[in-house]
């Protein structure tokens, strides 16, 4: 329990603090009228409420990432608070706050365009197709997910008559994906997702009460610093765990997010606490997920002689052998919150997919619109745009995702990586610490070169051998890094061509 509360105390601190420091490196104006002001156009370009603002981030960015990834990287052992510490403080809160920050500075630019500016025009296109792959991939697995869990709640139903309950629920969150994409983002996403944002917290709050009174065990960071993970061709902890605890650290994904309360935030000053803030919030979450899991298999009375071998054999199916979180969140959420916890599980496993899924098929019509200069003050507008976008999602629905989706945690991670580079080229040029954005991006670029070298669906190279090249890769980056800086960066046309 000692760990857990020190990281948990470092994660509060951290906002305070660091995140105090970053946003002085940036340079927050408060008399600098946001975009929300000046291109206010009643659909994306809309004033809210703070509180409102920092719920529906903390919704975007969250989802179910930084319940189920944590309860994945716990497996890892001990070191999974580490790199929920670190990674959340110095990676993912900063990657969150400067592009949200910087969205605002460029009239709340997409990724894509940010990404761009700074790197050049064929990062920029790479850029463009690589978010909107993942857009469209995450609304289509994000709307599969929850109708299958659906139609398995519902299978009984009367009212279906001989429907197959997951397709009508399918098409049901399809049509719910459309008027999240189309309406004005007050109509819908700002009324449900406060709600659903609460109720993810209040689920961790409940958790976190019910873990202080667990007879299960936590583990100590100063237990074998190792992979105590049970399955044997499992990645090597670095970079594995990296990988695997996104949500809650680093996640690219975020990033392609900001933006869209880039368009809401009504003031700079706001941005340390809606960006920095809902980042710290989640690594909260997923710490305290991690450690409930660990804890709660470690008092199961199964099979299993370590609390990582319980965990895995607790949430396995044995007809499949595949690993899934929510069998432990269910079973969390009954035993320790009771009847509120089982409403809070469907809406952790059911309602949070939905939430990310949503947001994502609209940054997808925001960053076309961006690199297209379409307007979306009309409805017809974002119709032509929305209709292409939910006939490849739909049309994907079909394709059996068990090999893609093996790749997309890690796409999700090299995305992070653009924008990282991106981020500390934006702070070189403005002469700015680049520092808090430069190490980030050399250890993520190491991380993710390494990954695909030695993970079970990359090349299965050695450990010493993808790490070898992984550090070979983030040196070299920062090698030509400053050798641009050092030839005079710092005009606004002078981009670091990637």
């Amino acid at each position: 329990m000692t760990t857990f509360i020190l990281a948990l105390s470092i994660l509060v601190t951290a906002y305070f603090v660091y995140g105090s420091f970053v946003a002085r490196v940036f340079g927050v104006d408060s008399n600098r009228p946001t975009p929300c002001h000046t291109l206010a156009d009643g659909v994306d370009f809309m004033p809210m409420p703070t509180w409102k603002v920092f719920l529906i981030q903390f919704l975007n960015i969250a989802g179910t990432g930084p319940i189920f990834g944590a309860i994945l990287g716990i497996l890892y052992g001990p070191a999974a608070y580490l790199w929920i510490v670190l990674g959340c403080v110095f990676g993912g809160a900063v990657h969150d706050y400067l592009s949200g920050m910087i969205s605002i500075r460029k009239e709340g630019a997409s990724l894509p365009e940010i990404v761009g500016d700074e790197l050049g025009t064929t990062a920029r296109q790479g850029m463009r197709v690589l978010s909107l792959v993942l857009m469209i991939l995450v609304g289509t697995v994000f709307a599969q997910t929850p109708a299958s869990l659906l139609g398995n709640m519902t299978s009984g139903w009367a009212l279906w008559g001989d429907g197959n309950p997951v397709y009508i629920w399918t098409a049901i969150i399809i049509c719910y994906y459309i008027l999240a994409t189309l309406l004005p983002i007050d109509k819908l996403i700002g009324r449900i997702y406060p709600l659903f944002g609460m109720a993810l917290l209040i689920m961790a709050g409940g958790v976190f009460v019910g873990l202080l009174f667990s007879e299960g065990n936590l583990p100590e960071i100063t237990e074998a610093f190792h992979s105590h993970h049970p399955t044997a061709n499992a990645t090597p902890i670095f970079p594995g765990l990296c990988i695997t605890i996104a949500c809650g650290a680093v996640s690219g994904f975020h990033a392609t997010q900001s933006p869209m309360m880039a368009r809401c935030i009504t003031n700079e000053r706001l941005g340390q606490r809606v960006f920095y803030g809902a980042m710290i919030a989640e690594g909260i979450v997923a710490l305290i997920w991690a450690a409930a899991a660990i804890s709660f298999a470690d008092a199961l009375d199964v099979e299993g002689n370590t609390p990582y071998e319980k965990l895995l054999a607790a949430m396995t199916n044995p007809a499949t052998g595949t690993a899934n979180p929510a069998v432990i969140v269910n079973k969390i959420c009954h035993d320790w919150l009771g009847g509120v916890g089982a409403v809070l599980a469907i809406l952790g496993v059911v309602a949070a997919p939905l939430t990310s899924g949503d947001t994502a098929l609209r940054s997808a019509r925001l960053i076309t619109a961006d690199f297209m200069k379409i307007k979306q003050d009309k409805i017809l507008k974002r119709l032509a745009l929305c209709l292409p976008i939910f006939a490849l999602s739909v049309g994907l629905m079909f394709i059996d995702f068990s090999v893609i989706w093996r790749y997309f945690a890690w796409t999700n991670q090299s995305l992070s990586v653009f924008t990282f580079w991106a981020l500390t080229v934006w702070l070189a040029r403005k002469g700015k610490c680049y520092w808090i954005t430069l190490l980030p991006a050399a250890f993520m670029t190491m991380v993710c070169t390494s990954y695909i070298l030695v993970a079970p669906e990359g090349l299965q190279w050695s450990a010493m051998a993808g790490n070898s090249i992984g550090l070979g890769a983030a040196l070299t980056l920062t090698a030509l890094f400053f050798l641009w800086k050092g030839k005079g960066a710092g005009s606004n046309a002078d981009t670091l061509k990637m």
